[in-house]
Formats: structure tokens, sequence, C-alpha cells
């Protein structure tokens, strides 16, 4: 079994509930195929990029799993045919990726945590 993460758009006119439903709906499409479901994350209502189908946000979601390669053709499919996806990515995930999003998930990386550069330069000049 491989690591995957999966990135989709959905439409914003979805109420809260209905955007939940569908990740749901994919979420169920990878258990069904026997997928370890590692980390769902709701990014919410986002401004993309460039407009999709005449739309200028988005409700962004996120599934990291771990599957066989076959049941990602599966998942895409379900992608294509549900109406209320704009744009789909899925990757595979290589070691590095998952000590980053392990890290990540752990709350290593808040960005109160930073330090401006000028502050971190000053530091390391005393």
């Amino acid at each position: 079994m491989n690591n995957y993460e999966t990135v989709f758009i959905l439409n914003p006119v979805l109420s809260e509930d209905q955007m939940k439903d569908t990740v749901e709906k994919f979420v169920k499409v990878l258990k069904k195929g026997n997928a370890e479901i590692l980390n769902v994350e709701h990014w919410g209502l986002r401004k993309l990029a460039y407009p999709i189908q005449k739309k200028s946000t988005g409700f962004y979601s996120l599934i990291e799993f771990s599957a066989t390669p076959e049941l990602i053709e599966t998942l895409e499919t379900e992608y294509r045919r549900d109406e209320s996806v704009m744009r789909f990515m899925t990757i595979t995930l290589d070691k590095y990726a998952l000590a980053y999003n392990e890290r990540r998930r752990k709350g290593e990386f808040k960005k109160t945590d930073r330090k401006p550069v000028r502050k971190a330069e000053e530091e390391l000049a005393k």
C-alpha cells in the first residue's frame, strides 16, 4: 500500500453541511476500497488563483490516506462524476512528505512561532 494525499475544490454554492457530506462521501469511497484514512482537513472557503467555471472561490479539502494504486482510479472517477467537484489532484507521498505532514499535524509549523528574519539574524550575531 502506498501513501497518498488528495486535495479537491468544491463548488462555493454548496452549504457547509453539503460540503461536509460530499467530503464524507469520498472518505466512504476510500474506506470501501480498504484504504486507511490518516487525516482529513477542511480548509474552508478560499479564493482561487484563477476563475474556474466562472467561480472565484471554492471549498478546499484534503485527505491523506494509505491505499492500493488501483483505488486511485476509482476515487478519481468518483470526482469526475460529482458535479460539485471543480478540481482535484492526488499525489503519492514519499518518506519526506510523510515526515513533513506528521510534523505539520502536530503543530510544529505554527505561524506565531516564526521569527522575522532580521530578529533571527540579530540573535545569531550576539
